[in-house]
């Protein structure tokens, strides 16, 4: 994860970016960043299905999806909600079932997150 950035700071934030999520696109649908900068997304699901706002180079995206498969699968990732009983119970004996990670949030319809990252390399990101 280094490669691309690192888990910010809260008093370090150079700015506040919003990002709403609906179910076909995501608003803004493209964020300039500096090296070195560190930026809080306060992010939005309005969307109906469950969404997921991740910060991450399109290689890191395509490594991502058969977790994100596992979740579906398992029926933890259902279309309009997260079982989150059942992700922290298959968890124990699977880490990547946790899905807990710095440059991520999922969030279920109206639900709200933030992430605070540095952007601390010039790698070719998408969100």
């Amino acid at each position: 994860m280094s490669m691309i950035g690192e888990k910010g700071k809260l008093s370090e934030v150079n700015r506040i970016i919003e990002i709403k999520m609906y179910d076909n696109f995501y608003e803004p649908n493209e964020i300039k960043v500096k090296k070195g900068e560190t930026i809080k997304f306060k992010v939005y699901n309005f969307g109906e299905f469950v969404h997921e706002f991740n910060i991450a180079t399109k290689k890191m995206h395509l490594k991502h999806q058969p977790e994100m498969m596992k979740l579906v699968e398992n029926e933890i990732l259902l279309a309009h909600r997260i079982d989150k009983k059942k992700m922290k119970e298959m968890a124990k004996k699977d880490h990547s079932m946790s899905h807990s990670h710095s440059n991520s949030v999922l969030l279920e319809p109206n639900e709200d997150g933030e992430i605070i990252w540095k952007f601390n390399t010039e790698a070719k990101l998408e969100a």
